[in-house]
């Protein structure tokens, strides 16, 4: 069998049918295995995507979350203490200066007001149990609402992308 005819061109009679199968195989094979491939890295980066995204939002969360306790704390310290000392404020700054980085805006500006709450109510004066109640029931206790209400369209926005 010749791969080419006198004048150099491939004939149809030229061919074996074998050939022609093996051929076809191996071309069937290469484009199957490409597919499954790309398939498969698709679907792998699409489930690293999704866990890194939730990875990033589980630390965001956490972000939140410890920034609510320590505000709490330092906001139920500076009722009864009055000072102008503010190391204690040192690690709530710090969590602000992360929202700055990761945070939506509407977070940060509502994270600065927890803080300028509480550096406020350092410099005021201290407040007895009865005047606590009175503050309570008059809603400034609630000081972290905005700051919640902020974190959680921010996280509610990172799950849906």
């Amino acid at each position: 069998m010749s791969w080419h005819s006198p004048r150099g061109i491939l004939l149809e009679d030229d061919l074996d049918p074998a050939y022609i199968s093996a051929l076809s195989a191996l071309a069937g094979a290469t484009i199957g295995g490409l597919t499954s491939f790309a398939t498969s890295w698709t679907t792998q980066r699409t489930q690293l995507r999704h866990a890194h995204r939730e990875a990033e939002r589980a630390k965001l969360e956490a972000l939140y979350s410890d920034f609510i306790t320590e505000a709490a704390r330092l906001y139920g310290d500076a009722l009864t203490h009055q000072t102008e000392e503010i190391t204690g404020l040192v690690q709530l700054y710090a969590m602000v200066g992360r929202m700055r980085l990761v945070s939506d805006r509407a977070v940060v500006v509502a994270a600065v007001q927890v803080e300028d709450t509480i550096v406020a109510t350092y410099l005021g004066p201290n407040r007895t149990l009865h005047e606590m109640m009175d503050i309570a029931h008059k809603g400034a206790m609630n000081f972290l609402t905005e700051f919640g209400e902020a974190s959680r369209k921010d996280l509610a926005a990172r799950a849906v992308r």
